[in-house]
């Protein structure tokens, strides 16, 4: 799976991803003491949305009108959402609450959005001065890009270099708290294995940490095996959530993503996020959200 987020900046599966790492974090702030956020696969960081309609050769579809773009319109326009019986959730509209201040910030002044921030940016917008960001990106140009991004911001490292090696670098943090994103790629062909070996790792040296797996939803099958994988390392209460578009897409039909450890509570408002945003976002028929225990709570 050849995924170059430059072109998917904004489509159904960061707003999906985006919004649920909001909650994950809002979550947490709830105690005063911070957290270390780690992000394995962080990418760039800030996205130029007009890019995602130039290919490297030639013009390409933008997703993001079928993603924040959806969002976007549904908040500025509170009175027909309200019509329609789809006025967002109070998690929905930070998140695009939090898009719309990164957009501006960045010198967007027209209606539609233009810049779109990543991972790291949405942490960074709602960070308190006792939160602190590690950001690990392998690929050089992006690595670069993501320095240039956050050189001038206190609290924030970047890592150039594997990150799934940064969970035995940086855990167990100080802060004894932390919030960890793994959201790879997915272009070799052993990173399920990956996965399951860094969360196995991770959960060694940091059994109490906050540990959210973003996966593509193609074959069943491979979910299903991952799955499987992880409820064999003897977890922690583990959420699955996912979202599928469209059920009879040939190559992408939703994403998921794994929360171990999730914050009290944590479970019925994903649930209420992904159900509405099954409806606002499907691409096809059969289109859902669901909320699915791993390993139940005790």
């Amino acid at each position: 799976m050849n995924y170059r987020h430059h072109f998917h900046a904004g489509n159904f599966a960061d707003v999906m991803k985006h919004a649920l790492l909001v909650q994950l974090a809002r979550a947490l702030q709830k105690k005063e003491k911070g957290f270390l956020y780690l992000d394995t696969h962080t990418g760039r960081g800030a996205y130029d949305l007009e890019a995602a309609a130039t290919g490297d050769s030639l013009a390409r579809t933008p997703e993001w009108p079928e993603g924040i773009g959806r969002l976007w319109s549904a908040a500025r326009d509170a009175e027909n959402a309200e019509a329609t019986g789809e006025k967002l959730p109070a998690s929905l509209a930070d998140y695009v609450a939090l898009v719309r201040e990164f957009d501006r910030r960045e010198g967007n002044r027209a209606l539609l959005p233009r810049y779109y921030p990543g991972s790291p940016s949405l942490i960074d917008l709602i960070a308190r001065p006792q939160e602190r960001l590690m950001l690990c990106e392998r690929q050089p140009a992006e690595a670069a890009a993501l320095q240039e991004n956050f050189q001038f911001k206190l609290g924030v490292r970047v890592r150039a270099g594997d990150g799934y090696a940064s969970l035995r670098a940086m855990l167990p943090p100080p802060e004894k708290r932390a919030l960890v994103l793994i959201d790879p790629p997915f272009e070799a062909q052993d990173e399920w294995a990956q996965i399951v070996a860094a969360l196995k790792e991770g959960l060694r040296r940091f059994p109490s940490g906050v540990y959210a797996i973003w996966y593509p939803l193609t074959e069943r099958a491979k979910v299903d095996f991952f799955f499987a994988e992880l409820q064999a390392l003897d977890l922690p209460p583990t959420l699955a959530v996912e979202l599928v578009v469209n059920p009879a897409a040939l190559k992408m039909k939703g994403c998921g993503l794994v929360i171990v450890n999730p914050p009290w509570q944590f479970a019925g408002e994903a649930e209420t996020t992904v159900k509405f945003l099954a409806r606002v976002l499907a691409q096809g028929a059969g289109a859902r959200g669901d909320a699915i225990w791993l390993v139940s709570e005790k």
